[in-house]
């Protein structure tokens, strides 16, 4: 990211990438996307066979309850910071709420993690970075439909239009897609029809294929990817075969460093000045590092069989990287708020007092 923001317009104007697009915020949320499907398709592979049924008591617990909190805490943060409506800092915190796949693949892979961090936990912690990053939709879109319906009928639309169309179908596409996918690819390597490098590619095909066909009907792409991953990998076979190749780990780096260098490249400097001055900025952050997760953690890890000790749940409360899907949901709110047509999940807040929206965006 430093390197980015040297070469980028605010230090050497090297890279510009507003020359790039006639639609910079559109390039930016679809890096991230691609970067977020093909991170979390790799985060279910590599998770052991049938992964989700053994750990789903883990799971619940930290895609319910923990993220709910953590999606509260970062808003009240954000609102009492900022000054704005605890209903806007809603669809703020849900940018923050989940934790990124990216950052988490570096922190969780490489000799210092498999020597000091458990299997079990680097496991969970994994599973959780690559469902939760598609589970940012409901919190997203709550708020936004708070804001633009108000009362039961918000809710319902919440319902309906998030939780079952977005959620509960990518989910399926995702099962039968990484299924199909699997048969297939076995199918194909008996007979010999497929050679190392395709075999190798054919997750990451897969990935891009349920991005396009996600992002076409309005449904959620990445968290449909991280469950095609995990049904694609379902009898281990795959990873099994695939044992041994670094495709993977050169993806996480490359995808990682490409996109904080290009982050670098995009940060508005200018926009900081009067409600997001930097000592703003900087509580907001240390006060979300210190008690968005790590508290929670501490005094509900018990209920969490995935996290034996409290010295597992130290960690796993400090571990909670915010980067890629923050974007990609800032992105995702900023379209939202001033209603762009080009949004993957439709237009869904029309605010016509200005000073309010302004304060959002």
């Amino acid at each position: 990211m430093v390197f980015g923001i040297i070469v980028g317009p605010f230090v050497l104007k090297w890279v510009n990438p507003a020359d790039w697009s006639s639609n910079p915020m559109q390039l930016t949320q679809e890096f991230s996307r691609y970067c977020l499907a093909v991170e979390v398709m790799i985060a279910g592979i590599e998770l052991p066979k049938r992964y989700l049924r053994k750990e789903w008591r883990s799971l619940l617990m930290l895609l319910g309850p923990i993220m709910t909190i953590m999606w509260l805490i970062s808003s009240a943060i954000i609102t009492f910071t900022f000054n704005i409506p605890f209903i806007q800092a809603l669809a703020i915190g849900a940018c923050v709420a989940p934790t990124d796949p990216v950052l988490a693949n570096a922190i969780l892979k490489g000799v210092f993690a498999e020597t000091h961090v458990p299997l079990r936990l680097r496991n969970i912690l994994t599973a959780e970075s690559g469902a939760n990053d598609g589970l940012g939709y409901p919190f997203l879109f709550f708020a936004l439909f708070l804001m633009r319906i108000g009362g039961g009928k918000a809710i319902g639309t919440w319902v309906y239009a998030t939780w079952v169309y977005q959620i509960l179908l990518s989910a399926v596409i995702g099962a039968v897609a990484g299924y199909v996918s699997r048969k297939a690819l076995r199918y194909a390597e008996m007979y010999g029809w497929v050679d190392k490098e395709s075999f190798l590619l054919s997750s990451i095909t897969l990935a891009l294929m349920l991005v396009g066909v996600c992002t076409i009907i309005g449904t959620d792409d990445i968290f449909c990817c991280f469950i095609a991953g995990n049904s694609f990998n379902w009898d281990g076979w795959y990873q099994s075969e695939a044992d041994g190749s670094s495709l993977h780990d050169a993806l996480n780096g490359f995808l990682s460093m490409t996109f904080f260098m290009y982050f670098g490249t995009i940060i508005p400097w200018s926009a900081y000045t009067g409600a997001l001055k930097p000592w703003r900025i900087a509580v907001v952050v240390v006060a979300i590092m210190l008690v968005r997760r790590l508290p929670m953690l501490m005094a509900l890890y018990k209920f969490i069989p995935a996290i034996q000790n409290w010295q597992s749940a130290l960690f796993a409360g400090w571990f909670g990287p915010v980067g890629v899907s923050a974007v990609f949901y800032a992105v995702e709110t900023y379209k939202q708020v001033n209603v762009h047509s080009d949004s993957n999940a439709g237009p869904t807040f029309k605010n016509h007092n200005k000073h309010s929206k302004g304060q959002l965006v």
